[in-house]
């Protein structure tokens, strides 16, 4: 197919895989470790450089239609992201890094078997693969590393303000292993899955696109407020706390102290939720406990928002919410908060489970993702129906634990299911979600710890 689109063929070859997130949803953009694995399923380009500064990009899938433009006027659409404005990320992304100024045209077919819009994250896979072509096509070298960070950085072109979960795992992934991804500085650690079981993704068949909703930003959104709001309350919560010692003790020293607890806490600097644990030095838990004292369950308002920070509805918009977010007029901080927190804890126990590997380590890694589940879906409401039913109908057949994986909103279930019971649970969950659907797709499934799909 190449040579007959472009009329010669391909130089190289390149390729990035798409990702199953095992636990910790929505929490890298927060600063927190997450613990995904890659799939077998993966964005493949087929690459010729060329001359002229020009990039021609074709599809094996006729859906997706042809597309070319100037390497030197790389117009990236927010507002419609069609399928070749990722690649434009990734072709960017690299541009600017190395400050390029005669960057190499290329002739590009790109093939995809990641589902799109399932939450396997066939968008960053297709900008990571864009980066790594560029970088290959103009003869430059980076790191995994610095790939991962700079195809996150220029995911956000098109407008989603991801973490890096999907990036980093694409360029870090590695046979037999899930990876737990930490952020500043970026590192993975192999994680060994427990024997004796088969984690199954199962497609919901609902569609959901980050970059063309707002969902997904509004929580990111959320969440920035939300560090903001508890820096600031943390602090004045302090500077009370002082005042009454200093009441109560009239000794320079003793209050200094307090004070020094609080330096760092300035809420115009703080943007992750994992900086304010981190200047407070405190623990997970304690954190959820100061989520409880600082936060309210019910929505702020943007004027609430304003007071609290001692700020005017002008410099809200302006300063802090992003240009979609200027007409959103309350945020569930409480709620947000409270998921992220508990989501990294979940994360560093599923973690330690591994490790340790004790007799009922299957039984609680299930708890922990039934958990997760339930926190995005009363806490970060980032599920939908078609997800609930099919997490209630793989723990009715017999996964030990199952929950929604990436953003949410549609998209896939990952579920552990005991090996031995394999064949009954697909035999079972394909009757009752699918069968009822002709036009929902069969399961898939990935071995334990391979990354890989078996159909």
């Amino acid at each position: 197919m190449f040579i007959s689109k472009f009329g010669s063929a391909p130089k190289f070859y390149a390729r990035a895989p798409g990702r199953v997130n095992l636990i910790g949803e929505h929490i890298d953009y927060c600063g927190y470790a997450v613990l995904p694995m890659a799939i077998e399923q993966d964005i493949l380009i087929a690459v010729e450089p060329v001359q002229t500064q020009v990039v021609q990009l074709a599809n094996t899938n006729s859906l997706y239609l042809d597309f070319s433009t100037s390497v030197n006027n790389i117009q990236i659409n927010k507002t419609k992201p069609q399928w070749h404005n990722y690649f434009l990320c990734g072709l960017q992304g690299i541009q600017e890094h190395f400050g390029l100024n005669n960057p190499t045209g290329m002739n590009c077919l790109l093939d995809g078997t990641i589902p799109p819009s399932s939450g396997l994250s066939s968008s960053s896979a297709l900008v990571c693969c864009a980066g790594l072509v560029t970088l290959r096509a103009n003869g430059k070298t980076l790191s995994k590393v610095e790939l991962a960070e700079i195809c996150t950085k220029s995911e956000r072109y098109i407008g989603t303000e991801g973490g890096g979960m999907d990036q980093s795992i694409s360029f870090l992934a590695e046979e037999g292993t899930a990876k737990l991804i930490e952020f500043s500085p970026l590192r993975a650690t192999d994680v060994r899955l427990p024997s004796g079981a088969t984690f199954v993704i199962a497609n919901s068949c609902v569609e959901m696109n980050k970059a063309a909703t707002s969902h997904y930003n509004i929580r990111v959104m959320e969440c920035r407020l939300a560090t903001k709001m508890e820096s600031c309350t943390h602090y004045k919560n302090t500077l009370s706390q002082e005042k009454t010692v200093f009441r109560k003790r009239s000794q320079w020293g003793e209050g200094g102290q307090l004070l020094s607890k609080s330096k760092g806490l300035e809420w115009r600097k703080m943007l992750r939720l994992h900086d304010v644990q981190t200047k407070l030095g405190v623990s997970l838990e304690e954190m959820l406990t100061i989520v409880e004292e600082v936060l309210h369950p019910e929505p702020y308002s943007t004027e609430e928002i304003c007071k609290c920070l001692g700020i005017s509805l002008e410099e809200l918009r302006s300063q802090i919410l992003s240009q979609n977010m200027q007409d959103v007029s309350t945020f569930k901080l409480y709620q947000r908060a409270k998921h992220v927190y508990s989501e990294a804890a979940r994360v560093l126990e599923f973690q330690k489970i591994c490790s340790e590997a004790p007799a009922n380590a299957l039984q609680l890694l299930g708890e922990l993702m039934k958990q997760s589940h339930i926190s995005c879906r009363e806490m970060y409401e980032c599920s939908c129906p078609e997800l609930d039913r099919l997490v209630d109908i793989c723990l009715q057949f017999g996964a030990i634990g199952s929950r929604l994986t990436g953003a949410g909103w549609g998209g896939c279930t990952v579920s552990m299911v005991p090996t031995d019971k394999l064949n009954t649970f697909l035999k079972n969950v394909k009757k009752a979600y699918y069968q009822t659907d002709g036009q929902r797709r069969p399961l898939e499934r990935v071995n334990e710890g391979l990354g890989s799909f078996c159909f």
